[in-house]
């Protein structure tokens, strides 16, 4: 079930109000702000050059190692939190590097394995307006930034302290050994920003990660409760949780996407490459399999599946590192149990051309004209990538466990996008390496 019986009824009211009301944003470090509107067909409008925000809904983090993260955010009653205008600033880099113009979460769908119900989190049940309060305890050595939600379904007040940013250690960025006998290593720091979003029973922590290397990370974990009211899989379709073998929790799926759009040093057009590799058997006396690597050009729009080896990557048209090449994004693709059920998620990642129109992954509510897909699927029609949207799917089949309750442990499903090229080195090299760059020796 998607929501507490006892809050049905009202929740029931506020949702049909979200589908309607205002879109806001709202954020002050001890108060709130008020921000324009947003209206759904002008979300992602973005351009080479991202409107600037104001102070408000700026964050800009200096991490220990000497990278700075800057960007824009703002409140969607659909997606949540957006992130606008993200740029990085690695040591040694003169000026901000662009890297994307919005990312957001654009569908959590949510299909049971007995087929009696499937939920769209984030298009039919108005994720956002599920912003959750979070404690101190819960953004340590942070800020909780104040969101404003003109519709909350879990708070009497449309100021919802719900945004964490706050800084994490993440262990070893480099160790090396060095032809002297000195080693060299360093810590790695990330700016962390995550947000509780509660849909029924479960609630989402969506997590945006960014490293002091340039690497960043999306992830999203389901917390709270199993729904009592699904412990009915007699079918063999569940498991059973409880004292012997009575309830069985109902077995689904949780397959969420995201929505990047590049801005890769500041212009929206940019290439996509499709990397293969193919390992062959060892032949004239060779000690090894050989293994040859070879780039496709993405010219046009594709539905794209992840398999060993394979890799894509978006190439800036306007920029390049100190070293002449190309900047570049990678898709790092994490685990995920691809759900077959529906034609929308059948593939890994889809690479469309930008539309305004095309927000949600599926059951796009916004009037795209007569005879527009509603799914990110049916965008997939062969038009010539030139500013590419790259959607991410990354499934996860919850068979529920004893250890699920109570309450149940974060599982959490994401990816991450890693620089490639984007500097000429290591943009955390101490400055006794700092010329040992290419074919040094």
């Amino acid at each position: 079930m998607r929501v507490n019986r006892d809050s049905r009824a009202r929740q029931g009211a506020l949702r049909r109000r979200a589908m309607v009301g205002p879109l806001a944003v709202g954020l002050a470090l001890g108060g709130t702000a008020s921000a324009p509107a947003f209206a759904d067909h002008k979300e992602a409008a973005t351009t080479a050059a991202a409107p600037a925000c104001s102070a408000a809904y700026q964050i800009e983090q200096k991490l220990s190692t000497g990278t700075t993260w800057r960007m824009c955010w703002r409140f969607e009653s659909r997606s949540g939190v957006i992130l606008d205008d993200i740029s990085y600033q690695p040591p040694g880099e003169s000026k901000p590097i662009k890297v994307l113009n919005s990312a957001k979460l654009a569908q959590i769908d949510v299909p049971y394995d007995d087929g009696s119900i499937e939920y769209n989190d984030v298009t039919d049940y108005s994720f956002g307006n599920g912003l959750l309060n979070l404690t101190p305890a819960e953004c340590p050595g942070g800020t909780i930034k104040t969101v404003k939600v003109p519709e909350p379904f879990y708070s009497d007040s449309p100021n919802i302290k719900g945004l964490c940013a706050t800084t994490r250690s993440r262990g070893h960025a480099y160790h090396m050994l060095s032809d002297a006998n000195k080693t060299y290593q360093a810590q790695g720091k990330d700016l962390l920003l995550y947000t509780v979003n509660k849909v029924g029973w479960y609630e989402y922590i969506t997590e945006w990660r960014f490293q002091d290397d340039g690497t960043m990370t999306m992830n999203a974990g389901a917390t709270g409760s199993l729904s009592p009211d699904d412990y009915d899989a007699g079918d063999g379709r569940g498991w059973p949780i409880g004292k012997g073998a009575r309830a069985y929790a109902t077995s689904h799926s949780h397959n969420i996407f995201w929505r990047l759009d590049f801005g890769l040093d500041g212009s929206s057009k940019a290439n996509v490459e499709q990397y293969d590799s193919v390992v062959s058997p060892p032949v004239g006396g060779q000690q090894a399999p050989t293994n040859k690597t070879t780039m496709t050009k993405v010219t046009k729009e594709l539905a794209g599946d992840a398999k060993d080896m394979r890799w894509w990557r978006v190439v800036s048209t306007a920029g390049k590192n100190k070293d002449g090449h190309a900047r570049s994004y990678e898709l790092v693709q994490g685990p995920t149990a691809k759900y077959p059920g529906h034609n929308f998620t059948k593939h890994d990642v889809y690479f469309t051309e930008y539309n305004p129109c095309e927000q949600y992954a599926s059951g796009n509510p916004l009037n795209c004209g007569a005879g527009h897909g509603k799914s990110v699927d049916t965008w997939v029609n062969g038009q010539t990538l030139t500013h590419p949207i790259v959607w991410v799917n990354v499934g996860f089949h919850h068979i529920a466990r004893d250890e699920d309750q109570q309450p149940m442990p974060v599982h959490w499903q994401g990816f991450s996008i890693a620089p490639r090229d984007v500097t000429a080195m290591n943009p955390l090299t101490p400055a006794a390496l700092a010329g040992e760059n290419g074919h040094w020796h």
